[in-house]
Formats: C-alpha cells, sequence, structure tokens
C-alpha cells in the first residue's frame, strides 16, 4: 500500500501524429519586404527587356527597354531603349525615350531622346539632345507623332 522511495512519475501523454500536408495546399509567402536596389554592375551587359517592381541601379549596359518603380543611371551605365519608371536619375547616358513623372539629369549626364515628364531637372553640364513634353501622366504610352503634339 504504502512503499518508501520513489514515487512514481506520471505516464507521459500521448504523442500526436503531425497532420499531414495537403498535396493541394500551397505554401503561404510571407510578404515581400522592400530592400535595396537591383544593381546592374558595371561589368555586365544584357540585351533584353528589363522589368522591376521596385528599384535598379543600373552601372553596365542594357541594349533593350527598361521599366521599374525607380531607376538610377550610374556613371558608367548605358541604356540603348525607352525607360519608364516613376522616377529616373541620369548620371550615365541614355539614347532612347524616357516616360517618368520625375526625372533628372545630373551633371555629365547624355541623354538622347525624347522626355515626357511631370517634374524635370537638369543640372548644368548634361548634355540632353531632344525633345521635352510635359504630361500629367507621362507614363502612360504617348499619342503617336512622339513630343511635337
Amino acid at each position: 500500500m504504502f512503499t518508501k522511495g520513489k514515487t512514481p512519475e506520471p505516464p507521459a501523454p500521448p504523442q500526436l501524429a503531425p497532420k499531414p500536408a495537403l498535396p493541394d495546399a500551397a505554401p503561404k509567402r510571407a510578404p515581400v519586404a522592400r530592400s535595396g536596389p537591383s544593381i546592374i554592375s558595371a561589368d555586365v551587359k544584357m540585351v533584353g527587356k528589363l522589368v522591376s517592381t521596385g528599384e535598379l541601379d543600373i552601372n553596365g549596359q542594357i541594349e533593350g527597354d527598361v521599366r521599374a518603380s525607380a531607376l538610377t543611371v550610374g556613371e558608367t551605365g548605358a541604356i540603348k531603349g525607352e525607360v519608364v519608371a516613376e522616377s529616373v536619375v541620369v548620371r550615365g547616358t541614355v539614347e532612347g525615350r524616357i516616360r517618368a513623372r520625375k526625372v533628372q539629369l545630373c551633371s555629365g549626364a547624355k541623354v538622347r531622346g525624347d522626355i515626357f515628364h511631370a517634374s524635370l531637372a537638369i543640372e548644368p553640364n548634361a548634355i540632353f539632345e531632344g525633345a521635352v513634353k510635359h504630361a500629367q501622366d507621362p507614363m502612360a504610352e504617348p499619342p503617336p507623332g512622339g513630343a511635337t503634339s
């Protein structure tokens, strides 16, 4: 009836088997956190269309259209194609049309092409050859005929 010494330990609760994953259930993805810009280094040359929902920092050479939320063309960067972004900062070279709400051509920039913008700043010693057209929605497709309308 009574025992001296150790008291018996209560039995361990039964282990529950893990629930099997449903084969059709897709894993839930965590919301994408904003990170720094995607960088195209000076030693990179790309041919084709480049699209990003975030920021792009281009220091290499791109032959093709570029679309991003924000774009910076570095001093060694060069783009041959159309550029579409909310904000564009050019320190290097762009040969093609630029469509952006805010465009900044920094000292040393070389742009050959039309610019459709809501806000435009051109620093001294920036080279610009083309037409400029103010637009309420510069990211929308421009009418045929370019900036001459």
